[in-house]
């Protein structure tokens, strides 16, 4: 039986028939394999074994081998695209692809698809969303992604550490867990920053913490974009007649798209909260221009009378008033006073003035 394969640039070439260890068309010995990340060999019992990226790597030794690749380096994608694996061309075409929705994929005993994921900075996830491409099989889980990803990082220091994962379905699981749990670390700040924000709002200390919400908003929505997204794929899954895979590559799909529901629900919550929050601010701004518009009236009103006095006192026509009168300015001054206390008495009596 001949089967197709795609190349890197997506140009179709003749394959060899596929071999009853899943790989065809590579070299008979070991070789090393270019723009690998890192590589894992899980056993049966669950156990995993760190591989040397820098050695050559038996791909067609038992248990489960993950292959996780830097698609950034035109290497992986010639090398990925130059070999065959048991997995569908289409998957292979879509890890080499450039595509930026999620999906997710089965097609006879492979899974496939596109999921987003926190880009990783030093320690710690940023709020910058990338994007892991995967394909996986009973023995077989292939992941590339263009840059660092937080997710993949952190599974790859539990089985380190020594955590056991039984399957390949289990790891993918534990990959999406770990893409909840660095949205989720996001959320948990945002909502501290919230709490800051919502205290000096209601402290009334005047700052303007417009910009600080439209941060806040902002990551909410770009969050809930990518949650959405997440929680649609797995609820499809989940819908789908998962029966006919085998088990080591059945997703618990349910389980994984009722705790993205959980996570995407707080996150709106917040977003609401956040929009709350900068109408409250902005009736805090209203009220005070309102304030300083008022204190402007009535500082208007106080002065018309006098500048009335002042305009006609300032004419330069016969017959003014108090012109020979030596106390004439003095007199012009009591009027100019006056006037102006007259305007104040009728305010407070109109109670335009408290």
């Amino acid at each position: 039986m001949q089967r197709r394969r795609w190349c890197g640039q997506g140009r179709v070439v003749s394959g060899e028939a596929i071999g009853s260890a899943g790989f065809s068309g590579l070299e008979a010995e070991p070789a090393i394999i270019p723009g690998l990340v890192w590589a894992f060999r899980i056993h049966s019992d669950g156990s995993s074994e760190p591989l040397d990226i820098d050695q050559p790597i038996d791909m067609r030794s038992m248990g489960l081998l993950w292959l996780h690749f830097n698609l950034a380096d035109q290497r992986a994608c010639q090398w990925l695209g130059a070999n065959e694996f048991d997995i569908p061309p289409i998957a292979k075409t879509m890890i080499l692809s450039r595509d930026e929705f999620q999906q997710l994929h089965t097609v006879e005993d492979c899974v496939y698809g596109v999921i987003s994921d926190l880009v990783h900075s030093f320690d710690a996830p940023t709020e910058q969303i990338a994007y892991l491409r995967f394909a996986m099989t009973e023995n077989l889980l292939i992941s590339g992604r263009h840059q660092a990803l937080s997710s993949v990082d952190a599974t790859r220091r539990i089985l380190e550490s020594g955590v056991k994962v039984s399957t390949a379905a289990a790891l993918l699981e534990t990959i999406v867990d770990h893409v909840a749990d660095s949205m989720q670390r996001i959320a948990y700040k945002l909502g501290s920053d919230l709490d800051t924000i919502e205290e000096k709002i209601l402290s009334d200390t005047g700052d303007d913490r417009r910009k600080e919400l439209g941060r806040v908003r902002r990551t909410c929505l770009r969050l809930h974009r990518q949650l959405w997204g997440l929680r649609q794929i797995f609820h499809r899954l989940d819908e789908e007649d998962a029966e006919r895979l085998k088990p080591a590559v059945r997703l618990h799909a349910a389980k994984l798209a009722q705790r993205l529901d959980e996570l995407d629900h707080e996150i709106m919550e917040m977003r609401e909260r956040s929009r709350l929050l900068q109408e409250e601010l902005q009736l805090q701004i209203e009220e005070q221009s309102n304030k300083s518009l008022h204190l402007l009236s009535v500082l208007t009103s106080l002065l018309l009378p006098p500048t009335l006095i002042t305009g006609i006192f300032g004419m330069n026509t016969k017959g003014l008033p108090l012109t020979e009168d030596e106390n004439g300015f003095l007199i012009a001054m009591v009027l100019l006073i006056a006037s102006a206390a007259l305007a104040y008495f009728v305010m407070k009596r109109l109670r335009i003035m408290r």
